[in-house]
């Protein structure tokens, strides 16, 4: 969700980006002295042109490295778009350009090397369902190796490449229609008054029956969805409900087309695993997942690691701990470490996840990066067993981080300013996709240091060199109780000196994202505002990821009132600071949870304009019921709106309990199919502005889900801009 609020103005801190705003060369920039001409501002269409670079992958022998890049084509039988991934490859010894791998209409994903360096595993869509390919690099079409009913996705090779591992996705009623589970799972159905569920499998279906045969013929109708029938607490998705569970299982195959895979999970039923990483010696599979069989797995949020045998399936636990989930396992070079996410679950709205190293002869788990105090993700090792490498949100950027296995030090390798988005390291280099604030993703090589970097890939910097581009200045300012709250201020891309503008004040989501240069999800969109002649402001306030525990849980308890405070400072401090700033011009929006902070603020703060709330959280106690996230109320706010110490609370965090007092124009923007918030939460919003006689606008995206603004239709992401532009201009000028 996205979050808004307000900071006191104070003494502000200038911290120019990028070691004094080093500009490239090629990239226009708009300054204080020029103004730029419109037909080189960011257009609404560069969205299409924003090319996404990831899955890194860097050959065994370290002489080349294979990557994805998403694209986003147009449809050949009508106007729309289609998001498309394909393979490139690029050549670490002769330092030529990166170029195209595949080019087939299906695409290609998750590309893993066979340890000879010369093959690919990938995986591709055949009739819709994920299947895995393998590509000779030296020539030749990809070869179809898997034909699974319920698809293959994760391939991974064994040491020896002689196998590929990989999983394959099950529905409850897929086990359920297999002889060894239908009985169903041994943990608890939850289903009232009939727990555990009786199955009697001879009983011949009958509405008009025996109770035994009406509970079969109602058992047939659950089986095909007709109705949907609701015991699970986690019943929804990001787009439909989900009545019932789906579980990953692990295959090994031999390395032929279309051999016959060998399950290595399936016997365990109605469990799940993740992660999928060979032992050394090709004997195993180090898998994460939850075998406690007490609990329906909704309400156990912690995870084990297991030993799976690629022989016979059987395992062992092999790492645990109270209280914590473990992820990712990632194998050392050596074979005798593994490498994995570590994360709390006693807090699960504010600990940050650690990187946990397992020693495989003795047993024993250390965890690394409490001394860091920031959450740790996207473990790898370096060649020679020493260290682990990691990125983590950090003071508006996403560094990479590299640890000392032997003594737990650590060393930030990147800098705050840019992000590191996804990374592969061998022997000699370190390839990294990084995100600035002159573009958004492009593939950089370096030493395994990160020194000396050098950008080899051109997916997106020659079109935005053509461009305006306005440079994010970053500032930082106290509040008065002594939090550090960092904000950034952008000009139109037209500036002009001596004139001034509207400025809109954006609010991010979660409420423990973080926004900044090295942020890459909102590069358009706040480029696009500049365009648009509008200057942009934003923040981090309390709440917000990368900057610890203590100001992460700043917000515990209190969405609403702090946090506004806290945005709110941060856009004072930059309209002290910059006499262009229109303070009778100002608008403001946000997402998810910086729809609810928009909503919350303009009730309290009648200042703005014109705002644009979208797809957020307005009614806390109606969140619990139709949105996905609701496990914030209780985790944020410490219980329900039903438990008397916490309900007055609640309430008074719920915008719409203001919602007589907004007075700024409102347009409220959400996606039928949202089921991270919940769709009605605008309903209600809308309907009791609008029979207040408030002006309001209300746009609902069909078949749009919470993500619209970064993975939607293309079309629909292209009119929310535009809504939100147009909107904020009909009350400013």
């Amino acid at each position: 969700m996205a979050s808004t609020l307000r900071y006191a103005a104070s003494v502000l801190t200038l911290l120019i980006f990028f070691n004094g705003c080093a500009t490239a060369a090629a990239t226009k920039n708009a300054t204080s002295t020029s103004s730029g001409d419109s037909s080189d501002f960011v257009r609404t269409s560069d969205l299409t042109k924003i090319n996404q670079l990831g899955q890194l992958a860097i050959s065994p022998d370290g002489s080349k490295a294979v990557y994805v890049l998403q694209t986003t084509e147009r449809n050949k039988d009508d106007d729309g778009y289609r998001y498309m991934n394909q393979l490139w490859m690029v050549n670490l010894e002769s330092g030529d350009a990166p170029y195209q791998l595949t080019r087939h209409e299906s695409g290609a994903s998750q590309p893993a090397w066979h340890p000879d360096s010369q093959h690919i595993a990938f995986t591709r869509s055949v009739d819709g369902t994920s299947q895995i390919f393998v590509l000779n690099t030296t020539g030749g079409e990809a070869r179809q190796f898997t034909d699974q009913k319920n698809g293959a996705s994760s391939p991974a090779w064994s040491p020896d490449g002689d196998r590929i591992l990989f999983a394959s996705s099950y529905s409850h009623s897929d086990l359920l229609g297999m002889e060894d589970f239908k009985d169903g799972p041994q943990w608890p159905h939850e289903k009232p008054g009939i727990d555990p569920l009786p199955l009697n499998h001879d009983v011949t279906p009958d509405p008009d029956g025996s109770i035994e045969e009406v509970r079969a013929w109602l058992a047939k109708n659950e089986g095909n969805r007709n109705p949907a029938v609701l015991n699970r607490i986690d019943f929804q998705g990001e787009f439909n409900l989900n009545p019932a569970r789906s579980y990953t299982h692990w295959y090994v195959m031999a390395n032929e087309p279309k051999a016959t895979p060998e399950a290595i999970t399936l016997h365990t039923g109605f469990y799940s695993f993740s992660g999928g990483a060979w032992l050394q010696d090709g004997s195993g599979i180090i898998l994460s997942g939850s075998m406690d069989n007490s609990m329906h797995p909704d309400r156990n949020a912690e995870q084990d690691l297991y030993r799976f045998s690629a022989s016979d399936g059987s395992y062992e636990q092999i790492a645990s701990r109270e209280h914590y989930t473990y992820t990712g396992p990632v194998v050392s070079p050596n074979g005798r470490y593994v490498a994995f996410r570590a994360f709390d679950t006693r807090e699960r709205g504010y600990n940050q996840a650690e990187i946990g190293i397992l020693d495989l002869q003795n047993g024993d788990v250390q965890h690394l990066g409490s001394n860091l105090d920031r959450s740790l993700g996207n473990t790898s090792w370096s060649h020679d067993n020493r260290h682990v490498y990691a990125t983590a949100p950090k003071n508006g950027g996403f560094p990479l981080f590299r640890f000392d296995v032997r003594n737990g030090s650590y060393e930030r390798l990147t800098g705050h300013e840019t992000g590191i988005r996804d990374y592969a390291v061998s022997r000699n280099a370190l390839l990294f996709v990084q995100t600035d604030y002159r573009n958004p993703f492009e593939l950089y090589r370096a030493r395994t240091d990160a020194s000396r970097a050098e950008r080899i890939s051109d997916h997106n910097h020659s079109w935005i060199s053509e461009r305006t581009i306005s440079e994010p200045i970053k500032y930082s300012y106290t509040t008065d109780d002594n939090f550090e709250v960092e904000y950034w201020v952008m000009k139109p891309a037209g500036y002009t000196e001596g004139e001034t503008y509207p400025t809109l004040l954006q609010i991010h989501g979660g409420p423990s994202a973080m926004w900044g240069t090295g942020e890459a999800s909102m590069w358009h969109e706040f480029q696009l505002f500049a365009a648009h002649g509008f200057g942009v402001v934003f923040s981090n306030p309390r709440g917000s990821g990368g900057y610890g525990y203590d100001f992460q849980s700043g917000n515990r308890s209190d969405w609403g009132t702090s946090p506004m405070n806290d945005v709110l400072g941060a856009l004072d401090a930059a309209a002290a600071n910059y006499s262009w700033i229109d303070e009778d011009q100002l608008t403001i929006t946000g997402g998810s949870y910086g729809g609810y902070l928009v909503a919350f603020t303009v009730a309290k703060d009648h200042r703005f304009k014109a705002a644009a709330a979208q797809r957020g959280v307005y009614d806390l106690p109606a969140f619990l019921g139709e949105g996905n996230a609701y496990r914030l109320v209780n985790d944020q706010f410490g219980g329900y709106p039903w438990d008397e110490d916490v309900r007055e609370n609640i309430l008074f965090n719920s915008p719409f309990t203001h919602v007589n007092l907004i007075e700024t124009p409102l347009l409220i923007l959400h996606g039928d199919n949202d089921l991270r918030t919940g769709v009605s939460q605008s309903e209600m919003m809308y309907r009791a502005l609008k029979l207040q006689e408030k002006e309001v606008e209300y746009i609902r995206y069909p078949g749009a889900g919470h993500d619209l603004s970064r993975t939607g239709d293309v079309h629909q992401r292209k009119d929310r801009l535009l809504r939100m532009i147009e909107f904020m201009k009909r009350y400013v000028d």
